[in-house]
């Protein structure tokens, strides 16, 4: 088991996004996941990514505030708790419209030629 403690997670920045703090909480360490890794991001008011598309799937779970998903013109607002997978090359971008803080976890494969 690899335990992680929130105040060891370390900082990163991630492409083609604005208005946020991302913090890495599993992943990309000896002992750690095989197959995944989480971030956890908090997004300010207005902030958000994309759009842009990778060529991996990803999952979101909003753990505090709320976040617009636009998908082929389509929006969807998640709230605490809310989660949905974007699929591989499906073009995506996140929204914060609100102005409370959103909390979000991220859950991504490890790219390909990436050693965890």
């Amino acid at each position: 088991m690899l335990v992680k403690r929130f105040a060891d997670a370390q900082k990163y920045d991630a492409p083609n996004h604005r208005g946020v703090v991302s913090l890495r909480l599993q992943g990309f360490e000896e002992g750690g996941p095989k197959n995944q890794w989480i971030g956890f991001s908090q997004f300010l008011p207005q902030g958000g990514a994309g759009p842009d598309s990778t060529p991996f799937e990803k999952v979101y779970v909003v753990i505090e505030g709320e976040m617009t998903v636009i998908v082929d013109g389509k929006e969807t607002v998640l709230c605490a708790m809310d989660s949905c997978t974007i699929a591989p090359h499906e073009v995506r971008e996140i929204v914060n419209r609100s102005n409370h803080i959103c909390k979000m976890l991220v859950v991504l494969p490890y790219p390909p030629g990436a050693k965890p």
